[in-house]
């Protein structure tokens, strides 16, 4: 984008979020724009921290989650830290799918288990 600068509206419908959900992210501490007036004036950093924001929701972290990987670019460990501390948070998510999964299937075994015993002796009446 070649644009400067956003308003929280131009956010809200390049993201298609509410203006709310904007500002709770800033009462949150993950996003602090600029001011003019009364305006939200929004950098490309900020833009690309919604963006970072909202596919970590989207994957599943927890916003503190969220504010420790923003959080960490901003410290002396830079993109490198950033990077090893998002892969290990990646990896405990992927483990913590992997047994939500298990368990999905064994609750998904358990209810056809139930039935086809529930059919069984509905056939037998």
């Amino acid at each position: 984008m070649s644009k400067k600068t956003f308003t929280i509206t131009d956010l809200s419908r390049e993201f298609d979020l509410t203006t709310r959900a904007i500002r709770f992210y800033e009462d949150c501490g993950l996003l602090s724009p600029g001011r003019k007036g009364r305006t939200r004036i929004y950098s490309p950093r900020q833009r690309v921290r919604l963006k970072l924001i909202l596919r970590g929701k989207r994957l599943g972290f927890s916003l503190k989650e969220i504010q420790e990987v923003l959080d960490m670019y901003d410290a002396d460990c830079g993109e490198a830290g950033q990077l090893k501390f998002l892969m290990q948070k990646i990896r405990e998510r992927r483990d913590y799918l992997h047994v939500q999964k298990q368990d999905i299937e064994a609750t998904l075994r358990d209810l056809r288990e139930i039935e086809e015993e529930c059919l069984r002796r509905l056939h037998s009446m």
